[in-house]
C-alpha cells in the first residue's frame, strides 16, 4: 500500500506544486522531508497543479519509494503527519495521513474538487491579507453580490469551458462538469466557491475576473451563458491574480 497525505499550504514563496528546475514548489519540500522522516528518496505525486502563489486548504498527494508502488514504514499511521512536520517549513503542514491501494491515483481518484477564491473589496488595504487574497478597491454591495451570484450559477452544469482557459493551453477536452457554484459576502470579503469534475488551466481566476465584471455592472449575469456558448476567451473577463485562490476540498 502507498501513503496518501492531507496537506495545507500557503503558497506566496513557492512556484506552484509541481517540481520545476532552479524553482522552488512545494512538492520539492514534501519530498526533501518524506526522504528525511522514511530515510531512503520517495516519489510524491500531487492530485493538482497549483500555479505560483496558488494556496491550499486541503491538498492531496501520495507517498511511495521512489521507483515503487507502496511505502513500507515503521511509523504508526497516526503520529506520520507530526513526524513529516517537523521537516517541513511553516507555510507548509501535513495535516493526515492513511494507507490507500497501490493503484488509488491522488489526481485520476478524483471525484471532484472544490476551490474557493476570496476577494477584499474594500478601499483601504489589509495587510494581515496580503497576497492571501485579490484587493479590489471597489466594495460590492448586496445587489452586486446577488448579481455575481446569479451569473455564476450558469456555470453549474457540464459544458464547454473553452471562454475560460488560459489563451494558449494545449489542452483540447475542455468540457467539465460544474457541481456548484457560490458567491458570498463573508465579513471583509467575497468568497466564490465553486466545485467541479476537473478544472482547465486558470479557470477558477478567468470565471473571478468575469464576476468581478459582473458585480462591477459592465456585465449582466445572463451573458455568462453567452460566453459559454461562445467559447471565445476575448469575450470573458481579466485572469484574477493567485493570490486569492485556494484548493479547498478533494472528494475521491
Amino acid at each position: 500500500m502507498k501513503l496518501l497525505i492531507d496537506l495545507s499550504f500557503v503558497g506566496t514563496n513557492y512556484c506552484g506544486w509541481q517540481k520545476q528546475k532552479n524553482k522552488l514548489t512545494v512538492q520539492e519540500v514534501v519530498t526533501d522531508a518524506a526522504k528525511k522522516l522514511f530515510g531512503f528518496d520517495c516519489d510524491i505525486t500531487g492530485c493538482s497543479r497549483t500555479d505560483s502563489g496558488v494556496h491550499a486548504n486541503k491538498f492531496c498527494a501520495t507517498v511511495a519509494k521512489k521507483g515503487e508502488n507502496a511505502l513500507q514504514t515503521t511509523v504508526p499511521t497516526e503520529k506520520i503527519p507530526r513526524a513529516f512536520n517537523n521537516f517541513l517549513p511553516e507555510d507548509v503542514a501535513v495535516n493526515g495521513a492513511r494507507f490507500v491501494a497501490e493503484d488509488f491515483h491522488p489526481r485520476y481518484s478524483v471525484i471532484f474538487k472544490e476551490y474557493v477564491y476570496l476577494i477584499y473589496d474594500r478601499a483601504e488595504r489589509d495587510p494581515f491579507s496580503s497576497k492571501r487574497c485579490w484587493h479590489v478597491s471597489h466594495e460590492f454591495d448586496d445587489k452586486a453580490v446577488e448579481k455575481m451570484n446569479a451569473a455564476a450559477a450558469y456555470l453549474v452544469g457540464k459544458h464547454d469551458f473553452c471562454a475560460f482557459m488560459a489563451a494558449g493551453s494545449k489542452i483540447e477536452d475542455t468540457v467539465r462538469t460544474v457541481k456548484y457554484t457560490e458567491v458570498v459576502r463573508d465579513g471583509g470579503f467575497i468568497k466564490l466557491r465553486i466545485a467541479a469534475d476537473g478544472f482547465l488551466y486558470n479557470m477558477v481566476r478567468i470565471i473571478t475576473g468575469t464576476l468581478v465584471e459582473v458585480g462591477y455592472g459592465k456585465l449582466a449575469p445572463e451573458k455568462i451563458a453567452e460566453i459559454i456558448e461562445g467559447r471565445d476567451r476575448r469575450a470573458a473577463g481579466r485572469t484574477a491574480p493567485p493570490d486569492g485562490l485556494y484548493l479547498n476540498e478533494v472528494i475521491y
